[in-house]
């Protein structure tokens, strides 16, 4: 059974709608990652499935039911605050979360690789760990971990995500919430989103398929991309390659020539980061448009 159904969900305030007609389907054991940059939509997605608000139109079920307070004790949620009381221990945060979803106290303990001071004067990596383990210790069977590993060091996300999928594999059905693209191979799909719609939906490999950039190498770069930069071109630039989106390698080719500039241009295939810009600047699905 799906842990999570969300169909045609769509949130306003006021005359500003956060997230229009999203459909979202998080199954046992598979991590789905939340991918957008901030304001896409993604949190207010996620308070909807948690019925912390209430859909303007659309309709969320969990586990095959509309919201309870009985299925809110399947659920296991971080949210960006990580909902820790900075002035108790970590054992104290574990017990007080323990009680309130009906497991044992003490069932996990703090681990000895965060200690068990006051939750404030810990580093933002192990908050994060502590918070980790307050939301799976009543063992849920959904976990919702809205951007967990968000401002921490390299080895702390890592660490992070070997217990994402240590859930999952216990069966566990995942939904994270992120902007670090680098992040994308860990999960199982990508739902990807901007400005309140789902734009892409499907594994990292199938989102990037035989999408395409312009590679523009040149022993006076510099000057290439001053050029291309006036003319309004999306630019990356990836050691001296310019990286060029949403063109074609004829129009560089002869706007480059037409400015006297020599250089070598050339098709590679675009990676996701390159792929989710030219969603992200394409049109926002218009009234009757599937998102």
């Amino acid at each position: 059974m799906t842990a999570v159904e969300a169909r045609a969900v769509t949130r306003r305030f006021g005359t500003f709608t956060a997230v229009d007609r999203v459909d979202l389907d998080v199954g046992p054991g598979e991590i789905v990652g939340l991918i957008g940059a901030n304001g896409a939509g993604k949190t207010t997605l996620i308070k909807m499935l948690l019925g912390v608000l209430t859909p303007t139109s659309g309709s969320v079920r969990m586990f095959g039911r509309p919201h309870s307070l009985a299925l809110r004790r399947r659920i296991g949620y971080v949210p960006q605050n990580l909902g820790l009381y900075t002035d108790l221990s970590a054992t104290e945060n574990l017990d007080f979360r323990a009680q309130i979803f009906g497991a044992a106290p003490g069932t996990v303990a703090a681990s000895s690789a965060v200690g068990d001071g006051f939750v404030g004067s810990m580093s933002l990596g192990a908050q994060r760990v502590v918070a980790f383990r307050a939301a799976t210790q009543h063992a849920p069977d959904l976990l919702i971990l809205d951007e967990p590993t968000s401002g921490v060091s390299p080895l702390a996300r890592s660490e992070l995500w070997d217990l994402v999928h240590r859930a999952a594999e216990q069966g566990a059905a995942v939904l994270v919430s992120t902007h670090h693209l680098d992040e994308a191979e860990q999960a199982d799909r990508l739902v990807i989103m901007s400005r309140g719609n789902v734009v892409a939906d499907g594994t990292a490999a199938g989102i990037t398929g035989d999408g395409q950039i312009v590679a523009v190498e040149s022993d006076h770069w510099d000057a290439v991309f001053r050029h291309l930069d006036t003319l309004g071109c999306r630019l990356r630039l990836d050691g001296r390659v310019l990286r060029v989106l949403g063109t074609s390698v004829d129009a560089v080719g002869t706007e480059l020539g037409r400015a006297g500039l020599e250089a070598r241009v050339s098709s590679r295939p675009a990676n996701l980061e390159e792929v989710l810009i030219e969603l992200d600047a394409a049109p926002a699905p218009t009234a009757g448009t599937a998102a």
